[in-house]
């Protein structure tokens, strides 16, 4: 097959000397001058208006994500994250004489630290919560951009297609992905790589005839960083145009903003919050012992010190701590002897800490609802907890108790969501009050994260507190009434919910959704989130 064999930096209007693309050519395929005989001049490709008649057949390393220099960080995840820390130290200790060897073998010393004995089960939970949040955040725009326009895409990748069908298909929209097949034994990976299957008859025609009215694409370009990535996958020999990416023009590229993603990416799960480079996460194995200690002290001046005592010493250990009350006469959190029950907090939820750290904002204690709070941390826990049992008459009987003894906070959302968006709010609240108090609760870690969807929940307050400087941030709104007294005209229960949660989100910079803690726990875990001692509603 003729093919054309471009340089790829024409891609975004840029052209490198005539000589380097001859060098590259003759130095590759001087066994097949015939092959590649046809070399001319094309405009830039990301101005052809032809792009959506065309098929894009890229390598998903080496003109999609900006640092396919460096996949250690990918593993490091599953290691990590799938693995445990040993495992993820010991990729970390081999990744030195991985710098001495080809690509090819380091690839291979890579799956198998990270994926043997791995549970395959298990590791759907990282393919579709963990990997695909960092991935995303590794896209180049201006490669995105080139393959939004085709007519289809597809994905073809040297790491494992566990590791970016999710990534590619879920939030970029890719059609097809193509990657390597993993083997398995007993429901347990081995850590091998299968061979690279040939392409089948009729896979390759599903992806080159069009589902809805049978038309085949006119042509197929390729995109790829590497000459010999063309010869190691097939499908780059169906290719007449080939454009090749330079790594100094990938170095120019710009991560891809939140706004431009084609889906939202509002849930992910995993510990780690920073991208786990070697120098990275050589940081964090240093830093882990004195990590573990630190969370320990924290947690008991927290339980132990008073008030006046504990936030002042926190805060020499590295907690910060935000507030932002209104202007009015009644400050939230200031004592009204006027209301015949205690006040109504309604926050959105960050971590499981979100109540504690409020009662030390407002130096006072009160009780909190939880719906899965774990065992441990609700015996730790210096303030007064209670189940939600999702029985609505029962749950509205109960947190009525408790808000007559005293003052009462309420994360309607259910549970945590990480990224600046929130969940839609139960309206459960606004029959019990009406005065309630929105809280806009916010923080930042750069380490750990405290909260998980698939891991042991009774260790979220103290991956939080190994963080070194772990911050919260809280901005209280104006008062709002609720429903309990109103039944009859006024505002719905919904309509007061569904302000609360606008009014937090706009203090915040969060963008409202009506997702629910069932839709986060399908994603993230694959189960509704309801622990067996819970009543389904």
């Amino acid at each position: 097959m003729d093919s054309d064999f471009l340089w790829f930096p024409d891609l975004f209007g840029k052209r490198n000397p005539k000589g380097l693309l001859l060098r590259n050519f003759s130095n590759t395929h001087a066994n097949n001058p015939h092959q590649y005989s046809k070399l001319q001049k094309h405009a830039s490709l990301a101005q052809r208006p032809d792009l959506s008649d065309h098929t894009l057949i890229f390598n998903v390393e080496g003109s999609l994500l900006k640092s396919s220099w460096s996949l250690f960080r990918y593993f490091m995840l599953v290691a990590f994250e799938a693995g445990s820390p040993a495992r993820a130290f010991l990729l970390l200790v081999l990744y030195p004489f991985m710098c001495l060897v080809s690509q090819r073998v380091s690839l291979k010393i890579m799956v198998m630290v990270c994926f043997f004995g791995i549970k395959k089960e298990r590791f759907s939970v990282i393919w579709s919560g963990v990997l695909p949040k960092f991935m995303m955040e590794d896209v180049g725009e201006e490669g995105y951009e080139v393959l939004r326009r085709g007519g289809k895409r597809v994905g073809v990748s040297d790491l494992p297609q566990v590791m970016v069908e999710s990534f590619l298909k879920d939030y970029l929209e890719i059609e097809f992905v193509v990657g390597r097949d993993l083997r398995v034994f007993c429901g347990y990976f081995v850590g091998v790589m299968e061979q690279r299957k040939s392409i089948h008859d009729h896979y390759f025609e599903e992806i080159i005839v069009d589902e809805e009215d049978g038309k085949c694409c006119s042509s197929f370009i390729g995109i790829t960083n590497s000459i010999k990535s063309t010869a190691e996958h097939h499908w780059f020999s169906h290719c007449k145009e080939i454009y090749v990416l330079s790594e100094g023009d990938k170095r120019k590229w710009h991560p891809l903003p939140r706004a431009k993603y084609p889906n939202p990416l509002i849930f992910h799960d995993g510990r780690l919050a920073f991208t786990p480079t070697p120098l990275a996460t050589l940081s964090m194995f240093m830093w882990f012992p004195f990590a573990i200690t630190l969370s320990l002290i924290r947690a008991v001046i927290a339980l132990s010190f008073p008030y006046s005592l504990s936030i002042p010493v926190l805060a020499f250990t590295g907690i910060q701590l935000k507030l932002t009350k209104p202007n009015s006469s009644h400050p939230p959190g200031e004592p009204n002897n006027k209301l015949p029950k205690g006040l109504l907090y309604i926050c959105n939820h960050r971590t499981l800490l979100d109540p504690l750290f409020l009662s030390f904002g407002l130096k006072k204690p009160f009780a909190a609802v939880t719906y899965s709070l774990s065992r441990m941390s609700e015996f730790l826990s210096p303030i007064k907890t209670f189940r939600l049992t999702r029985d609505r008459d029962q749950d509205a009987k109960t947190m009525e108790r408790y808000l007559n003894q005293g003052d009462l906070v309420v994360c309607p959302e259910g549970t945590t969501c990480r990224e600046p968006y929130l969940l839609r709010f139960s309206p459960l609240f606004s029959e019990l009050s009406d005065d309630i108090v929105p809280v806009g609760m916010d923080t930042h870690v750069s380490m750990f994260y405290g909260t998980t969807a698939g891991g042991l929940k009774c260790l979220d307050p103290f991956f939080f507190l190994m963080n070194p400087c772990p911050s919260y941030s809280m901005e209280f709104l104006e008062k709002v009434r609720g429903t309990s007294r109103c039944r009859q005209g006024g505002k719905s229960k919904f309509e007061v919910a569904n302000y609360v949660q606008s009014e937090i989100g706009k203090a915040l910079g969060f963008e409202c959704t009506a997702l629910t803690r069932n839709d986060k726990y399908l994603i993230l875990a694959g189960n509704d989130g309801i622990t067996s001692t819970s009543k389904v509603r």
